[in-house]
């Protein structure tokens, strides 16, 4: 299986590149027409959500800029 890349990108989408399938809250799986790379809405704005259509343009700030999470807690 290729890895699958995750890019948030700046002012806009995550786009998802690769081997993936994406899924509804219930398990259904979206049909995607063998599409290896998409933009995944996080503004919420989209028509056409969870996918990006362009509506967050001049709408939605965020720089993206790495960072590391702190350590797991165990349990």
């Amino acid at each position: 299986m290729s890895k699958t890349k995750l890019t948030i990108n700046r002012n806009g989408s995550i786009k998802i590149e690769g081997d993936f399938e994406i899924t509804d809250c219930e398990g259904k799986t979206y049909g995607l027409e063998g599409r290896t790379a998409l933009g995944l809405c996080r503004c919420g704005l989209s028509a056409n959500k969870p996918f990006c259509d362009g509506s967050h343009r001049n709408g939605f700030e965020h720089e993206s800029a790495a960072f590391d999470l702190p350590p797991m807690k165990t349990k």
